[in-house]
């Protein structure tokens, strides 16, 4: 209780750290769900670390141009991070939703490849900045410690406008996730969407993979909504579920890592695998015909 009280005390040195991270956690999924609903998960694997070589390759650029960027402030480095944080989500998850669509070649083996050569890439460039080589480390282990107030008033900021565009659009966008078809037959812009959507997913990963990671981001993309799809039998349960899971796992994640002295992203991610797993068991025991229900699907 003492650690509790800690941590939930306006005083609390790494509330910054706590804040991000909750935000984070309820975010994620929102963007998560419509990944599992198309069966992109293996998107939501690639496209953090995609992304956190963006911001590798923006922290190397004033190197490359020659100039010293411990001379520039924080909040530059971090606007120049986000900048390429977003730049590549924003190309990856288009170009490859672009060949999704044409439907040649194998999906799995093209995000596998961009997975594998983003890590490649994110190492090399970390193995020749002096100056990034510190923090790319602890972004890279999930440890979110070191978060300013504009850090935290970025990400809010960012995330509420995800979540305000997904809530002022979400029968356009559930429409053309559900049902392509109908979609084109109501003479809805199904492509306009398709990146609508793509822009929010983008801009959700690119700001959660700058604020605690691509560990954390993976993690909270997919897990809370796999979690949730078990469960709901709407749309509106599916995507508050797993927005709720998400925020709780966050803060207990938090308090079990503070507790004991542990990086939190890890703490993060292996409490919502054990959930995942607790609720996949539950999930099997309640399909005896006693409990079943009518559940969630894709049409």
């Amino acid at each position: 209780m003492e650690t509790l009280h800690q941590i939930l005390s306006p005083d609390f040195l790494l509330r910054n750290s706590l804040y991000t991270s909750i935000l984070v956690g309820l975010a994620c999924p929102l963007v998560g769900v419509y990944l599992v609903m198309r069966r992109l998960a293996f998107m939501g694997i690639a496209l953090p670390q995609i992304s956190s070589t963006g911001v590798a390759i923006a922290l190397s650029l004033p190197l490359w141009l020659g100039f010293n960027p411990a001379e520039h402030g924080s909040q530059s480095a971090h606007t120049l991070a986000f900048a390429g944080s977003v730049t590549f989500s924003l190309a990856a998850i288009l170009t490859l939703a672009f060949m999704e669509r044409r439907g040649r070649g194998q999906p799995e083996a093209r995000l596998g490849t961009a997975y594998v050569v983003a890590s490649a890439l994110g190492i090399l460039l970390l193995s020749q900045n002096p100056y990034g080589e510190i923090g790319w480390l602890d972004m890279l282990k999930g440890e979110v410690i070191a978060v300013s107030n504009f850090d935290l008033a970025l990400t809010a900021a960012t995330l509420a406008l995800v979540l305000a565009v997904l809530g002022m659009f979400q029968k356009e966008l559930l429409l053309v996730s559900f049902d392509r078809d109908m979609a084109a037959i109501l003479r809805k812009n199904v492509v306009f969407w398709d990146v609508l959507l793509y822009i929010l997913i983008g801009l959700t990963v690119s700001m959660a993979v700058l604020s605690v990671g691509p560990l954390i981001s993976f993690g909270f993309l997919l897990i809370p909504a796999l979690i949730a799809h078990l469960f709901a039998r709407n749309m509106r349960q599916f995507t508050a579920l797993a927005s709720l899971i998400g925020g709780a796992a966050a803060f207990i994640g938090f308090y079990i890592a503070y507790a004991w002295d542990m990086p939190v992203g890890p703490a993060d991610v292996v409490l919502l695998g054990v959930l995942y797993a607790t609720a996949w068991t539950v999930a099997r025991l309640l399909q005896a015909p006693r409990f079943r229900g009518p559940r969630l699907s894709r049409p």
